[in-house]
């Protein structure tokens, strides 16, 4: 499998993460200059979790970031529809579920909070996804959306381009063990909406209170909302 197109065909989005999983957070960390671990520690801040608090991480991939949410005391899940990701996760204790993110495996109201790092983008509909994630969360309670964003002010934004264009496909020939998926990961950065644009699509989906940080400059936000 080499990689999938815009169109995002969940078949092929789920082979092509199947292709990369065993280098996957390796892979990631190189061609972050290992902020990914940073863009990790604000997102758990983000949510100021509670022991006892049932949190859903979905598109939760080798289930680093669930991990990482688990430190809270807080009882997590891992859901994500590569089942090589969630092969790639089997040494964590961690509950991993299989899942669409469009067709969650959860109760109405089941969680007090729902993540999603770096898997929204992969989507194939991402206001009825940000509908579900609704869904399963229970009146009050937080989703928290870690995604690649617009780089801030210009000149960092045409740095950012410059090395997404040229210096990213050059870095992931020698470090990926599926250097195309990382083509993919250039082509949906570039048609995803800005910070602004994000947060109309989750107050459309029915979520209030919705704010966004920046980070790495807008490389990455981070958009957090509250259940209605």
């Amino acid at each position: 499998m080499g990689r999938a197109g815009l169109e995002k065909q969940p078949q092929q989005v789920a082979a092509m993460f199947d292709a990369v999983a065993e280098r996957y957070d390796r892979t990631n960390t190189l061609l972050s200059f290992g902020q990914d671990r940073r863009w990790r520690r604000l997102s758990v801040r983000a949510l100021g979790l509670t022991p006892g608090q049932r949190v859903l991480d979905v598109a939760a991939g080798t289930a680093v970031s669930t991990q990482a949410l688990t430190q809270t005391g807080a009882w997590c899940v891992a859901s994500d529809f590569s089942l090589g990701m969630l092969r790639a996760s089997r040494h964590l204790q961690i509950p991993r579920v299989a899942g669409d993110a469009l067709r969650l495996p959860f109760a109405d109201g089941a969680f007090d909070a729902v993540t999603i790092s770096f898997g929204l983008r992969n989507v194939v509909d991402v206001p009825a996804a940000l509908a579900e994630f609704a869904r399963v969360t229970r009146p009050g309670g937080q989703l928290l959306v870690c995604e690649f964003s617009h780089a801030r002010p210009a000149p960092v934004a045409a740095v950012y381009r410059w090395y997404l264009h040229h210096v990213l496909p050059r870095l992931a020939r020698r470090v990926s063990s599926n250097a195309e998926a990382y083509l993919y990961l250039q082509e949906t950065i570039d048609a995803w909406p800005d910070q602004a644009g994000l947060a109309r699509l989750m107050t459309t989906a029915g979520w209030g209170e919705v704010a966004w940080r920046n980070l790495t400059f807008g490389v990455v936000a981070l958009h957090h909302a509250v259940r209605s």
